[in-house]
């Protein structure tokens, strides 16, 4: 049976795997099955293999492959499994090939590496990469990457790119691109996703512009309490919403702003304070202090106690 289009099958929490090291630092991929099968089990919509939170950055392309392969062999048709890929175009089309070969459903496509392009560069690059590949493409607004509407029209009138992911958190902007795609491309299916560091924080004024997909970091160390929190923002609970705003996801990202690079590294300290034998980061990235791994068990415990999930 042929499986549904990856547009209708993103739904529920977005899972952004990180990836298992071994204490030498070669990959685990004993490990990455388990991190990924958990969060499967646990209730993730969909399996962002070897994106930001997965170090894209420092794995080789044998490293992604086998990767993707294995979030793939894990998921097994249960969810969509959607793969990293980024650089300048000749190596995006690569890491895409890649992905395609592993078996991914999908690609979530990072910024171009370094360079700041213009308009016609982003959607010649894009375009290139959506043509080049069986795909499809969810393209990753933030940093050097970042549309106007009439941008992203055309980048929808692609039929394999079928979303944006937003990192940028201008709403102003979110709420013009939407407008813009709905208004020139009546009945398209363009999907838009949260994609802020911890984006339960904003998921409140998304949600008022129509945009409730959004990937999860604390899915990946505490999916007792995402799962919780995104229950109470899809149902309009607003207390609850409220409650674990103020209770742990506030002094969360308190917490992650305390160091560079933390909205993967803390978010790995989270797995490892869960069990989950995942090691540590790779250069150019460091690990958080003990302070703070300190602080984040206490907020864990914290988190969970909020959900009725006790100290674990």
């Amino acid at each position: 049976m042929t499986a549904a289009p990856l547009a209708e099958r993103l739904d529920g929490l977005l899972f952004f795997p990180v990836t298992a090291y071994r204490p030498t630092g070669e990959l685990n991929l004993d490990a990455y099955r388990d991190h990924v099968r958990a969060g499967v089990e646990a209730g993730a919509g969909a399996v962002f293999a070897c994106c930001g939170t997965g170090e894209f950055h420092a794995l080789t392309p044998e490293e992604f492959h086998d990767c993707v392969a294995a979030a793939v062999e894990v998921a097994a048709g249960r969810v969509p499994v959607v793969a990293g890929t980024g650089y300048g175009t000749a190596l995006a089309l690569r890491y895409a090939a890649l992905a395609e070969r592993a078996g991914a459903d999908g690609l979530l496509a990072m910024p171009p590496y370094l360079v700041a392009p213009d308009q016609q560069g982003l959607l010649r690059h894009y375009t290139a990469l959506a043509a080049g590949s069986g795909l499809d493409l969810i393209v990753y607004q933030r940093d050097n990457a970042v549309f106007t509407p009439a941008t992203v029209v055309e980048l929808a009138k692609v039929p394999n790119i079928i979303g944006l992911k937003d990192g940028l958190g201008d709403l102003d902007l979110m709420q013009r691109i939407v407008s813009s795609v709905r208004t020139e491309l009546p009945g398209r299916d363009f999907r838009y996703f949260n994609g802020l560091p911890t984006a339960e924080l904003t998921g409140l004024a998304y949600r008022g512009i129509g945009i409730t997909l959004y990937s999860s970091a604390v899915f990946c160390f505490a999916p007792e309490i995402a799962l919780a929190f995104h229950h109470a923002l899809t149902t309009g609970d607003d207390t609850t919403v409220n409650r674990l705003l103020d209770g742990f996801y506030q002094p969360l990202v308190e917490l992650r702003g305390q160091g560079k690079g933390y909205a993967v590294s803390l978010v790995k300290a989270g797995v490892r304070l869960r069990g989950g034998q995942v090691g540590t980061v790779r250069p150019p990235l460091t690990e958080p202090s003990a302070t703070h791994i300190e602080e984040l068990r206490q907020l864990l415990g914290r988190g969970l106690e909020l959900v009725g999930g006790g100290d674990r």
